[in-house]
């Protein structure tokens, strides 16, 4: 499954006609023309937002600009689109005003919605306008009419004691009501006629450079995983989307998983020897990964799996998956295996070294052991790395140690955030896991731009949290060009260099 969140096109329309016919059902299967889509695109490009899914637009999102102090709270759907013709579009408005958003039934359950409601936002604080507008449906409340208002409904939805398909998505995504609007969507049944009129406040309007903030900070999330036994799988997977569903709640571009943090799942092969058990874990890697992804997708957030072991070709191999929001999956294994790792688990190290594209930026992941050795790092920084992700286990505060201060190290010398991730507590009835010692953390280079001590954020040693940490990959370009040292541009390439070999 591939997800993309774009500009729509004329070239889409078959695909958005089909998906309309769906969404549209309960309204008479009322769509929306080729000729209007046309003149939409022709208005306002950029405004037009649809989600393609391997291909297929199965989302959109239709807007127009407009100067709201013309129209107020009391305007009608065909009064704010001008009979639907759009010559209310106004490109020096202050407004982002939805005329249209949907989900095909088929694509509800991957959050789609969401999605369309981020990049709305995005639009709107990149064009610096003060607010998004809308006339909301409120579908569940003709089920209701006979006993409640549509005051008396919203409160109740606002309060949780009703569930409403499109308010409670539209609460829950930052948007308040305003008003309630009468004869809003003449042949809206399910909602008798009503709307609700719902806002979203710009609170960067006339402030900093919307459209750089949007671009350049980037929000990271660490799970400091509390290693504890699961009665079953969906036990384990309760617990790993308990995680996803908080930090994607604080809008995280990335969540972070540690080490082998699946490891709990030996307890069954206890009665083996470590390197069968390992094994038997791996046979469960690839379910792992696809709920993961599906997570991912869902969720909306990039996830680094921490890390798993995998066989292939009879060789074990310690690995960690980067589980696109747009549904692609990248791995990565381990390149330096431990001395641990080879006695117990007769793992073998990987020979892949290279940086990922994600909609954030490039990125570079590290497990553990192998953010102890420079040159790795130093490769992915010429490659354009700006985040380098470490999930790691250490069992004694030593092992930890090492981790920090060579991942700090990394953070400066290659003038890039590196985020670490370890699990914590005890595992007594899994052989070799008996104790975690770990404190993660987002390291930054060591610059004015930066905390004096290149320390973003960090966790209470020890202790199961997460970690939601804002990153500026602005900062970044600005040291690069202009820090107090540049590292990376003042080395002597005329007498030494750091390059693959395969």
């Amino acid at each position: 499954m591939n997800i993309e969140t774009r500009k729509l096109t004329l070239e889409d329309y078959d695909d958005l006609k089909e998906s309309m016919e769906q969404a549209y059902d309960t309204l008479g299967g009322q769509i929306w023309s080729k000729h209007t889509i046309a003149r939409l695109l022709k208005l306002f490009p950029e405004g037009q937002l649809c989600i393609s899914v391997d291909d297929k637009v199965v989302a959109c999102s239709l807007s127009i600009i407009v100067d709201y102090d013309e129209y107020g709270d009391k305007h009608t759907y065909q009064l704010i689109t001008g009979a639907y013709t759009f010559s209310t579009h106004d490109p020096n408005g202050d407004t982002l005003y939805g005329i249209e958003i949907f989900v095909s039934p088929e694509f509800r359950g991957l959050r789609l919605g969401r999605r369309l409601y981020e990049a709305r936002k995005e639009l709107c604080e990149s064009l610096n306008l003060k607010s998004i507008i809308a006339g909301g449906r409120i579908p569940g409340y003709h089920s209701h009419a006979d006993e409640l208002t549509p005051r008396q409904y919203i409160d109740k939805v606002k309060a949780k004691e009703l569930y409403d398909p499109t308010l409670t998505f539209q609460l829950s995504n930052d948007f308040h009501v305003r008003k309630v609007l009468k004869n809003y969507l003449p042949g809206d049944h399910e909602s008798k006629e009503f709307a609700t009129l719902i806002e979203w406040n710009n609170i960067y309007y006339q402030g900093i450079d919307a459209s750089a903030r949007s671009a350049k900070t980037i929000r990271l999330g660490l799970v400091q995983w509390q290693m504890r036994l699961f009665p079953d799988m969906e036990a384990f997977y309760e617990q790993v989307e308990f995680f996803v569903d908080s930090v994607s709640g604080y809008k995280s571009d990335f969540l972070l998983f540690p080490e082998f943090f699946n490891t709990p799942l030996l307890h069954p092969y206890n009665h083996l020897p470590e390197m069968e058990a390992m094994r038997k874990l791996a046979e469960l890697t690839a379910e792992i990964v696809e709920r993961i992804q599906s997570y991912a997708v869902s969720y909306n957030v990039n996830i680094i799996s921490g890390s798993m072991p995998i066989i292939e070709d009879n060789k074990l191999y310690n690995a960690t998956y980067l589980c696109h929001r747009s549904g692609k999956t990248d791995e990565y294994r381990k390149i330096h295996i431990t001395p641990n790792e080879l006695k117990y688990y007769g793992m073998v190290g990987g020979d892949k070294i290279k940086v990922f594209d994600t909609d954030c930026g490039k990125v570079g992941i590290l497990i553990c052991y192998d953010v102890e050795f420079p040159e790795l790092s130093r490769i992915y920084a010429d490659q354009g790395m700006q985040i380098l992700f470490v999930p790691f286990l250490t069992d004694t505060q030593n092992g930890y140690t090492r981790v920090r201060r060579c991942a700090q190290a990394r953070a400066i010398e290659n003038e890039c955030y590196v985020a670490i991730a370890g699990c914590v507590g005890n595992l007594p009835k899994v052989n070799n896991m008996d104790i975690q010692f770990a404190q993660s953390a987002v390291f930054t280079p060591s610059d004015f731009a930066f905390p004096t001590n290149a320390v973003k954020a960090e966790t209470t040693p020890n202790t199961e949290m997460m970690l939601v940490v804002d990153v500026d990959l602005h900062l970044l370009d600005e040291v690069h060009h202009f820090g107090t040292v540049k590292i990376l541009q003042d080395r002597r390439k005329d007498l030494y260099e750091v390059r693959l070999l395969k």
